[in-house]
């Protein structure tokens, strides 16, 4: 019954869209049938997959665990399973599509994935990170009573194969795409603005046209440019003649009076809508989201966006968000770039691979500059055994780096793109220079605008500062071994230099600080993620961030040096060595044995006063190396307060309170109303507190967590990297006292609440509207 109410509406949108805009786009992610295994002859159309599971896609399947130090996806893969997983989805196509041209586009398939349509084989894609499509139209069947069958196979069995989780299965979203035979070629339309002043900028636009049908004709490009308010600004047209089989590269200028210019704080986004028609008759439309901004490198002075000199500050991400795994919503990505933009954060790097095109978009919207990366191997694998890309790079590089730059070189967020990450390749001889030349050629091909650059690792060991590979490269990138960036642009001040991935060091700050021509930095890493990691670590733990989207003390002191607002934190050893794990807690595990208090306290405030139970320990001024602000302190129970002032005023304030014993839970909710689709989720906070609603940082008793209404648990965490408890259970064990539970709405409206926990305490409950955003 569902698969046929499926290829109804399916079709209904088939139908009636193409008559609009002569494309019709569909989202393909319901529906599918899923086997975590094996399974001979899947691919065909007959094969019986009535006991599969029904699911949607974006899917997952390896973070449903168990964790089990056994897995052979070992550290690199968080101990997670891999294996083959097979998906099957079966629909109809209306007659009416049967002289048009129907392809199937998928995001991404985690990994070396097979794709068949009613048993043809369409092709394989090994590199799980790359978007593709498949064109379907020769083996479809139209009409009433014939049905269509897409069968997908993925299969990362081969392991280890990579040094970071990777996920399983279609992870990314999937889309049925139905155009007339004349239509936009890969890349949309590419859109630049080759001149940008206040009064006002040109538009360049480029599109690719395609004839793929039998007759010649006369084809009009028209576009119309649409301001960040919606209101139409210009338009133009331009006619072509395009023989059958053939195709047209067609370009058109046009002027945009006095731009609103997109930056870090104001992302103005415009829009270019092309219309492809022959006479009356449209025949395909393509939408480019744009922003209008001019940037520049400096080997001088750094960076520059709209004729304003700023450090680039920021970090590297991982494509996973912890117990979510690689299918990850819009709303986790939300969320982690507002707590990024708190710490002060205004960049991201890929690593170290293409992401999903959503998250390019959303960094367009809120303002984030972005580096985007191809590859973390060539032809060399980082570790003995290891079954990744490498195999696939001498055949596949091409394909998979065209795909990047096509698809996402419209994004205003994307400054610089870089085509490696510590690649073992040698580049001291002529095949590493060749192999880094042919990667920045094709780039700078596709995409004239930007720069390319590729995280070198040690140049000191392989000379490519003397050898003239460094001097190739549009911008120089070096991982850690700041002191050495710095001596290398001082050999040949000409070089164009930036921080590809720095550690969390006060030095390495200072390097970008206190140097005009470092173009800035990004941290490994903003968030703790899956992989890379030794047993009975699961998780990576250098983030500016726990996984769940904790805090940590390192993200507190970052936000000290890196925030353009006045901040003040207060942390504390774990224990009174003043060597052992910070918290930023006043609760003691065993507060007789606790004298001597050693306290760190973060501001980027002129001065900082301490008050422990309202009376003051004194005043620190700003270390002039930006250095935390140190102080011993005799502990005793209540409060520690810090006061943050500027001019005597005060700033900014941060207050340490010891808690009384654990008395209830309290949630907290991310979002009140919640859609239904994918890419909405609500991420709800489990904190224990005390009586007068003091956090509990000690609390351990498991929190249970239960829902009414239309919503479910999508998952649960804490942040633990030494925890191996399913990310799917109703259950969590605290970690300072808090656990993060992840809520998705199952219909489109009523209300959702969910209920937390624990023995010996009072339970909790948040209510979500569902349906509404």
């Amino acid at each position: 019954m569902k698969t046929r109410l499926l290829a109804a509406l399916l079709a209904a949108a088939l139908s009636g869209h193409a008559l609009a805009d002569g494309r019709s786009t569909v989202n393909f992610d319901a529906g599918w049938r899923f086997l975590k295994a094996d399974a001979k002859g899947a691919e065909k159309q007959a094969f019986n997959d009535g006991k599969w599971r029904t699911l949607a896609v974006p899917h997952d399947w390896s973070i449903e665990g168990p964790y089990d130090q056994a897995n052979p996806s070992g550290r690199g893969g968080g101990y997670l399973p891999a294996g083959v997983g097979w998906y099957r989805k079966t629909f109809t196509l209306p007659q009416s599509e049967a002289k048009r041209r129907v392809r199937i586009e998928f995001d991404g398939v985690m990994s070396n994935s097979e794709v068949w349509i009613n048993g043809k084989l369409l092709g394989k894609r090994p590199y799980g990170y790359s978007s593709f499509s498949y064109d379907l139209t020769p083996h479809l069947r139209f009409g009433k009573g014939q049905s269509n069958t897409i069968a997908v196979r993925a299969d990362n069995s081969a392991q280890p194969a990579s040094r970071y989780y990777t996920g399983a299965g279609i992870y990314r979203h999937v889309r049925l795409v139905s155009t007339e035979a004349v239509q936009f070629g890969d890349g949309g339309v590419y859109v630049t603005t080759p001149e940008i002043s206040a009064a006002g900028a040109t538009l360049g636009l480029r599109s690719d046209v395609r004839n793929t049908g039998s007759a010649a004709g006369e084809y009009t490009l028209q576009v119309t440019i649409y301001d960040p308010d919606g209101k139409a600004v210009q338009d133009g047209e331009v006619r072509r003649q395009i023989a059958a089989g053939a195709s047209a590269d067609i370009a058109l200028d046009l002027p945009v009076a006095a731009p609103q210019r997109w930056s870090l704080e104001s992302p103005k986004l415009y829009r270019a809508v092309a219309t492809l028609r022959n006479g009356g008759t449209v025949l395909d439309q393509h939408t480019s989201t744009l922003g209008i901004r001019d940037f520049r490198f400096d080997a001088d002075t750094g960076f520059w966006l709209n004729g304003v000199n700023l450090k680039i500050k920021g970090v590297c991400l991982h494509h996973d968000a912890g117990a979510l795994g690689a299918a990850v919503p819009l709303d986790a990505w939300r969320r982690r770039f507002e707590l990024l933009r708190e710490a002060g954060v205004n960049a991201i790097r890929t690593s170290h691979n293409p992401v999903a095109p959503e998250f390019l978009d959303l960094a367009d919207q809120m303002g984030f500059l972005v580096m985007d990366e191809t590859f973390d191997t060539w032809n060399e694998a980082k570790h003995n055994g290891e079954q990744g890309y490498n195999r696939f790079f001498t055949d596949w590089w091409e394909a998979d780096t065209r795909a990047m730059v096509l698809r996402d070189r419209n994004h205003p967020s994307i400054i610089l793109y870089s085509v490696g990450n510590e690649i073992h390749d040698n580049l001291d001889n002529p095949e590493g220079f060749r192999k880094y030349k042919q990667q920045q050629d094709l780039v700078h091909q596709l995409d004239p605008t930007r720069p390319v650059t590729m995280a070198l690792f040690r140049p000191g060991l392989s000379k490519v500062y003397e050898n003239g590979f460094a001097d190739m490269m549009d911008i120089v990138g070096q991982n850690y071994r700041e002191n050495e960036l710095v001596a290398a642009h001082k050999a040949k001040p000409a070089r164009k230099v930036i921080g590809t991935e720095n550690n969390h060091a006060l030095s390495a700050w200072l390097a970008l600080r206190d140097n005009p021509f470092m173009a800035g930095q990004f941290l490994w890493v903003g968030f703790d993620y899956l992989g890379e990691a030794d047993w009975p670590m699961t998780t990576y733990d250098q983030g500016l961030f726990d996984r769940a989207g904790n805090w940590k003390p390192r993200g507190l002191q970052r936000r000290s040096w890196w925030s353009g607002k006045p901040v003040v934190h207060i942390v504390r050893s774990q224990d009174n060595s003043g060597v052992g794990p910070l918290r930023a807690d006043w609760t003691p595990t065993d507060i007789h044995t606790y004298d001597d208090a050693k306290v760190q306290v973060y501001s980027n405030a002129e001065e900082v006063e301490l008050f422990l139970n309202d009376a003051s320990l004194g005043v620190k001024a700003k270390p002039k190396n930006d250095s935390p602000r140190q102080r011993d302190v005799t502990f005793a129970p209540g409060k520690l307060r810090a006061v943050a002032r500027n001019g005597g005023k005060e700033v900014a304030s941060d207050e340490l309170q010891t808690a009384d014993a654990p008395t209830r839970i309290e949630l907290t909710t991310s979002r009140s109303e919640l859609g239904d689709g994918f890419d909405d989720a609500a991420f709800v906070w489990a904190q224990v507190v005390d009586a007068k609603g003091v956090p509990h940082p000690n609390a351990t008793a498991a929190i249970t967590f239960s829902i009414d209404g239309p919503g479910m648990l999508a998952a649960v965490d804490n942040g633990d990297n030494t925890s191996h408890d399913s990310y799917q259970s109703n259950q969590c064990k605290p970690q300072f006292g808090r656990c993060l539970a992840v809520v998705k709405a199952s219909a489109a409206n009523g209300a959702i609440t969910l209920r937390a926990s624990a023995p010996g305490i009072a339970a909790g409950s948040v209510s979500i509207a569902a349906g509404r955003k």
